[in-house]
Order: C-alpha cells, then structure tokens, then sequence
C-alpha cells in the first residue's frame, strides 16, 4: 500500500515536480518507483546518468519513516547527501569521517524521525555495533525500505564484487517485511541472477534500460612512444571537464605531475591518498576549479558531474563491465563527449601480472577471460558500440556512426565461407571447446591433445590451412561480436552454436568481416556447395557437412 504521506499528492509526477523540479520521468523510472510504493522488492538496471537514485528518493519521501541506502564510498555517500541537502530534503550518512560526537548527534535526528533517508556502508550497517541502533531505529521510527546501491558489488561475476556486500542477505532476514531495491549502472544476465540470489529478493521485479548511450563517441587508439604527446595533444582541443583513468597509483601521480608541468590543471585521486586530500581533490573538480583528474578506478562511482566532456583510459581497463562504467561517467548531461582507450601490450603484461597474484584459481580463470574481452575489443574492427551492447545482451541492429570502426570503417570482405568452416568445426568439436581449438583443428594442428582427442580424425581437420591463426582469430571474434556465435563466461571460454550460427551454416545469412589493415586484400580462397535443409557437405574446398540438431 502507498503511505499516506502520498495523499498529498494527486500523482507521481506532481510529487516529483514538488521535490525535484522535473516535468516526467525517465526510463523505467515511474514503473520502478511504483513496485517500491507498492513494498516489492526490485532490480533496476539503468545507465550512467539515467536516474537510478529517483528510483528509492521519490519513495522515500512518500513513505513512512526512514529508508536506508547502502552505498560504496564515503565519496559517493557526501555527493549524493549534499545534493538532497541543496534540494531541501532531509538526508544524512554515517561512516569513518565522522568523529563519535558527529555520529550521535545524527543518530538522535534520526530516532528523533527528522531524516528521511541515511546512507550507510555495508560495513557499519553489518557491524555488532551498528545493528541494534538499526533494530531500535525499525522500532520506533520504521525502516521503510532497504536501497542497495551499486548492487554489482554484490556479485562474484561483476567488476567490482566487494565481500561485504555479499552478507547483506542478512537484512532479508532481520527484516523480513521491510522491501528491498537493488540498484546498479552495469549488470550483465549473469550478475542480475546473483544480485537477486545473494539479496535474498523475493519475487523481484526487474527494470532494465537500454545500455545504448549515443552521445557517447568510442575509439580505441595505439599506445605506442608517443603516447604522452598524443594525450596532451587530445586534452588541449577540450576546453570541458575530463578523467583520465590508470591502472596504478604511481602511474596515476607521475601522469598528473607532468600535465602540470605541461600547465595543464590536473589533480590525483586514488586509494593512496588521504581522506582528506581525495575529498578536496574531487570538490575542486566537481566545481571546475581544475579541468581534469587522474585517477584510479576509485573515482567517479556515483559521483555527480554531468557535463565530464572526455573519458581517457591511459591504460587498459580491466573488464568491458569495468570500462562502461567508468567511460559513462562522460556525458551525463546528454550532450556529446568522447571516450578513448590507448592500447598496448605493455598493459596486457600488467594486467596478467595483476591477475596471477589473486588467491583463487576460478577467479584466475576469470579474470583472464575478461582480459581477453577487453583485448578482443581493441583490436576488434566490429562497431564498437555493438560489442558493448552485445556484453550486456543488447543488440544494435545497424552500425552507430559514434566510434572510429563507424568513422573510418576498414575494408569488408565476404567471409561466410570461412564462416561456415568455423562454425562446422564449432559443431564437430561438439561445442566443448575454445576459439584456440577450434582454430588448431581447422589449420590441422599437430598438437598432442589434438591428436589426442581424436580431432584429427575430424571432417573439419586441416580445411582452414590456407588462413594463418591470425586471420581465423580475426573471424572467431567477429562472429562473437555480431552474436554470430556463443561463449561461456565462466573462466573457461566455450564456443556454443546459436540460431543465428545454425542460418550462416544453411547460408541463410552472409557474414562480412571488417579486416585490419595487414590481413585486408586477401579476399575468398574457396567455394562451397549448399545442400537443402540442413547445412553443409563438404566439397574439396569447402567446409565439412554441419550436423543436424
């Protein structure tokens, strides 16, 4: 039922005129605050800059007693409470930069009913200490609903899974009558399932917006001994706010003090710093008094500067997961602005280096399979926007002309021949097998396991010898990216056959491959014949007949 402090207002959209000054909602925005007014639990997914935090704000404020959001950082939690503040609505947080006296005088304000909503880390709502206030708190003023902000944190499978967020289910348990909202700018099909596993969400409805952001230009360029001239190059022709993302905190100061030096006005941000100097740092970028900020990963979640007019990854990011996010803090306002990723493998090397010192095998495997996306994404000459929407499970029917492979677009080459050949191989290895087999088998491979294995038995074995690795690797990612083909995305890479691999198969669908530069030219070397119904036979050239499903 909706609380009577919604009387007040004849609609939702007067509501949201009256407290925040829009006109209508956006996205999802209506239905999901309607399942929260209704006490369900929900999901909702939306893009940077979407409006994700209406979604329990407009609610709170139309409920009885006081709603708890849970969030990352202490920047993020002072951001979004100065921005309620500045509104006129009563928000306050908790966390380690308050001294003892600070904390209680907020904990009497709020037992006093006067906040209509607290923002807490998972680590202090979880603590010992916490949890009775917390229980005294539902008592005598009511917890009107639990808002689980940045929710990919929960998941293993998400960019950043942080362990504490995964005892979180306790509250369904506490709590059990109290609704709960998850929250989150990047959640793949994967992570959403562990998000409502790991929250205990009961009969969640879900709210998944477009990850498309148009106004977002993407290019990938080569990090090559100029690398520094050409990021100053870049920045000097954008007057507007900008980031620029490393993947450590010495590359991260050394970067930062030689744009000063260059006059550039730029500032650090990273976990190295302290509290006090970060929080400084981010309010002079955040009222323009620099232009840019270099940092790590650990800035910019959540953090409110809509008009970030350039993105810059100086090194590689870690995931895909990982770079949406990061490059969708560009843009917010809806106005155009550009992302860049400088690309070289003396970052692969790092990042390796990285992942081999976690603990755990699987998440090894991961972490390497992720790694590889990335990888596969900067060199790839596919539409860059479609491979994002494609890792998250969108489509985009026609190329974007908002990235360089749209913009200067490299030679296409019919390939469904070649094609056909991989995706028959696909089939005959029985779909067990990663892009790396498959291409041993097709170039007939003299590799032990092969041999092994019998796949030299294989009707497929040795047809793909007149293509190198590197042309057949071009392919395997292509037929990824245009959902041509399948992969698991446990830590162990399998290629799976879909609908579509089955047309290209039957010859129903063409397949074009943009090629790079140094495999461009080389056109069609085979021929192959069509049989009625089910797929391929194999002719001298051609690929081995496909079995029927």
């Amino acid at each position: 039922m909706i609380s009577a402090t919604s009387s007040a207002f004849p609609s939702l959209e007067s509501a949201l005129k009256h407290f925040f000054g829009y006109d209508q909602f956006r996205f999802h925005q209506r239905a999901a605050i309607e399942a929260v007014l209704k006490q369900h639990d929900a999901l909702v997914v939306m893009p940077t800059g979407g409006g994700k935090s209406l979604c329990y704000q407009l609610p709170a404020l139309l409920r009885l007693g006081v709603t708890i959001v849970v969030s990352p950082l202490i920047a993020l939690m002072q951001d979004q409470v100065d921005a309620l503040s500045n509104n006129g609505i009563t928000a306050t947080y908790l966390n380690s930069s308050l001294d003892v006296l600070e904390v209680r005088s907020r904990e009497y304000d709020l037992m006093k009913g006067d906040i209509k909503l607290l923002y807490v880390a998972p680590e202090r709502l979880l603590s010992e200490g916490f949890w009775p206030f917390l229980t005294r708190l539902h008592q005598q003023v009511g917890i009107a609903g639990f808002a689980i902000d940045e929710a990919h944190c929960v998941s293993e499978w998400g960019h950043d899974f942080r362990p504490e967020y995964r005892q979180l289910h306790r509250l369904r348990a506490a709590f059990p009558t109290v609704p709960m909202l998850a929250l989150t700018a990047t959640a793949t099909e994967r992570v959403r399932q562990d998000i409502v596993q790991q929250l205990r969400l009961q009969n969640a409805a879900q709210f998944v917006a477009s990850f498309n952001r148009p106004n977002l230009y993407y290019e990938v360029r080569p990090k090559e001994r100029t690398v520094y001239r050409d990021l100053l190059q870049q920045i000097r022709t954008v007057s507007r706010p900008g980031i620029i993302y490393c993947l450590s905190r010495k590359r991260v100061d050394e970067l930062a003090l030689r744009l000063q030096q260059d006059g550039i006005a730029a500032l650090p941000y990273h976990a190295g710093l302290s509290d006090t100097v970060r929080s400084e740092n981010q309010r002079r970028f955040i009222r323009d008094d620099v232009r840019l900020i270099v940092a790590t990963i650990a800035f910019g979640m959540g953090i409110n500067k809509p008009d970030v007019r350039v993105v810059i990854h100086y090194d590689l990011p870690r995931t895909l997961e990982s770079y949406y996010q990061e490059s969708g803090r560009a843009g917010r306002d809806g106005e155009p602005a550009h992302c860049t990723v400088y690309f070289g493998y003396a970052d692969v090397a790092i990042v390796n280096y990285l992942i081999d010192q976690k603990p755990d095998e699987q998440e090894k495997n991961i972490a390497r399979q992720q790694l590889r996306q990335v990888i596969d994404y900067a060199e790839s000459t596919v539409c860059r926007r479609q491979i994002q929407l494609s890792y998250f499970g969108e489509t985009l029917s026609v190329a974007c002309d908002r990235c360089d492979n749209c913009r200067h677009p490299r030679p296409v080459e019919d390939w469904t021949i070649e094609a056909q050949k991989f995706l028959s191989c696909v089939a005959r290895c029985r779909e067990r097998f990663g892009m790396t087999h498959i291409i041993d088998v097709l170039r007939g491979s003299q590799k032990k396991r092969i041999l092994d294995l019998g796949h030299d038995r294989l009707s497929t074995y040795g047809i793909g010898k007149d293509r190198s690795a590197e042309e057949w690797k071009v392919l395997g990612r292509s037929l990824l990216h245009q959902g041509l083909v399948d992969e698991t995305t446990d830590g162990f890479p399998v290629l799976r056959l879909n609908a579509q691999s089955w047309q290209v198969l039957r010859k129903q669908i063409s397949v074009q491959v943009a090629l790079p530069d140094s495999l461009s030219g080389t056109g069609n070397r085979t021929e192959a014949t069509v049989t009625e119904g089910s797929g391929l036979r194999r002719s001298p050239q051609g690929p081995a007949e496909a079995p029927r499903r």
